[in-house]
């Protein structure tokens, strides 16, 4: 059986204008947008913000216990309130009226995170490690999800289909985001408040899709990258593609009973074509198709699993991540909220020798991210991926990376939250002294006393293998007997590191680089 955002993954074009059809209709009566329903969690401690559509001119006030609020519809169709602050707790009963009335039942009042990015993020706890075990205990009906179905346009959507939000529990969970549950149940857990999870994550998505278009247009370092699409708009038929794929299929078909009335292995069949045009890499489309209905809601923040789309670019994301980041927040205008994202998982086979790779580089720009934007936090896992699956099981220990800085930052818990970062690196003969930041308790190993991942190059900029020796709480002294003049160190540079640097409560060390040599991807841009 085909789940909605699958549905919506292989019909977007379809989704988008049954989505546009809903809302003319609905506009006749006092209807709200898609994001508010019974069973949802509306951010405490905050103005609450509600809106939807009337006919122009009508009165429409929305009620929650003994609050209430009064809009008048604008020509366009759309009424605005926003309701009074409210603490944590319920359920609660919510009205719209006008000249219907719209009534939502079991409203709790909480936390909401966004729960956004590409597949990583998107992979549901049936995905992760131990889903029979992790949906049996799955009773939390004070936890609320709902997903936005995958639309990819360049139409800006003011709302979306598919379902509303559920309570959390063994039959609902399964196919929401693993990272998104394990994080809210977390904080559910930690705080005892209700929590709301809005999963709008797309597999496969490249962050440019995330932004409008003409955010992008306003800065020539996307010239390129958007000129490449704009070929690509101008000369892709999908209908075309479709009919050759047509073609591929029936002569595969003919191959395939030749096959099996010889009793030979059939062909792999052909693939058909997904609209690029309406695809997850398209510049704003996911901007448009997922993000924007749901912007303005009131939330805590966002947490974002996404990267590997990019890697081949990975300087470009330098500063392509954070403007993102800040023009969700213009847009969203509830200031700088919380925005933490997970940093790229090893992957790929080891190497036997120190490498360049553009997986590392991607890693280094998400860790500039944090200097660049306030209120921002990585989780690192480098110990956590697969080197054969870019999708590694293990969702609950990112989500709970994730939550440490939740926790820390945003509800005052004292707990350890960030993992050890580089500071400086200083030569001292044939050493290179190198300084951390952000240790927590101190430095650490993990399984082996001998730091492992360091290498350090000279002035041929050809980097070796090192050994290191933890000198202090956050001091490593790094050294190579193939290296007699070293200028440079590097640590967990690599697709899939081996390393095993860490913090006393077990975080790892973020991967670290103290050169700015050029990278492999440094002159890529589309």
């Amino acid at each position: 059986m085909l789940t909605t955002r699958v549905l919506k993954w292989i019909l977007p074009g379809l989704a988008a204008v049954a989505c546009l059809a809903a809302a003319e209709t609905a506009q006749a009566d006092v209807s709200l947008s898609k994001i508010f329903g019974s069973n949802m969690v509306l951010q405490r401690d905050i103005d609450i913000p509600v809106w939807g559509w009337a006919e122009p001119g009508e009165k429409v006030t929305v009620k929650i216990g003994e609050h209430s609020a009064t809009a008048t519809t604008g020509k366009d169709k759309r009424w605005d309130v926003k309701l009074p602050a409210h603490k944590a707790g319920g359920p609660h009963t919510v009205t719209v009226s006008g000249k219907n009335s719209v009534t939502l039942e079991n409203v709790l009042i909480g936390e909401v995170w966004v729960c956004s990015g590409q597949s990583n993020m998107q992979f549901g706890v049936d995905s992760s490690d131990d889903p029979d075990l992790e949906k049996l205990t799955a009773k939390f009906p004070n936890i609320r999800l709902i997903s936005v179905p995958q639309v990819g346009t360049q139409e800006p959507q003011n709302d979306f289909g598919g379902d509303g939000w559920v309570e959390c529990s063994p039959a609902t969970v399964g196919q929401f985001s693993g990272v998104g549950y394990f994080f809210g149940r977390q904080l559910h857990q930690t705080l005892d408040i209700p929590i709301g999870l809005i999963d709008n994550s797309w597999g496969g998505s490249a962050c440019e899709a995330w932004l409008r278009r003409d955010v992008l247009q306003a800065d020539e370092r996307y010239s390129e990258l958007l000129a490449k699409w704009v070929d690509t708009e101008t000369t892709y038929d999908h209908d075309k593609a479709m009919a050759v794929y047509q073609a591929q299929r029936e002569a595969w078909q003919a191959k395939a009973k030749e096959a099996r009335a010889a009793g030979k292995p059939i062909p792999n069949a052909p693939r058909a074509p997904r609209d690029i045009l309406a695809g997850q890499h398209r510049p704003a489309n996911l901007y448009n198709g997922v993000l924007k209905p749901i912007i303005g809601y009131g939330i805590r923040g966002t947490i974002w699993y996404q990267g590997e789309s990019n890697s081949g670019r990975a300087y470009q994301y330098r500063h392509l991540f954070p403007l993102m980041i800040q023009h969700w927040r213009d847009e969203w205008k509830q200031g700088d909220f919380p925005f933490y994202f997970v940093q790229l998982a090893d992957y790929r086979d080891e190497s036997a020798d120190p490498q360049e790779s553009s997986w590392a580089e991607l890693r280094e720009a998400q860790t500039m991210t944090l200097s660049k934007l306030p209120n921002t936090g990585q989780a690192v896992i480098t110990d956590l991926g697969e080197a054969h699956d870019i999708h590694p099981k293990d969702k609950l220990n990112v989500a709970k990376r994730l939550a440490r800085w939740a926790l820390a930052k945003d509800y005052g818990i004292k707990i350890a939250y960030r993992s050890p970062e580089f500071k400086s690196a200083e030569v001292k003969g044939n050493k290179i002294v190198v300084t951390m930041d952000h240790i927590g308790g101190g430095l650490d190993t993990f399984d082996v006393r001998q730091p492992v991942g360091l290498a350090v190059s000279g002035e041929d900029k050809v980097f070796k293998w090192a050994e290191g020796k933890i000198v202090g709480n956050n001091t490593i002294e790094v050294w190579s007997a193939e290296v007699a003049n070293p200028v440079a160190v590097r640590y967990a540079w690599a697709d899939n590191p081996v390393c095993n640097l860490q913090s006393r409560e077990g975080l790892p060390v973020t991967p670290f680089r103290s050169d700015n040599w050029p990278g492999v991807t440094v002159d890529v841009h589309n």
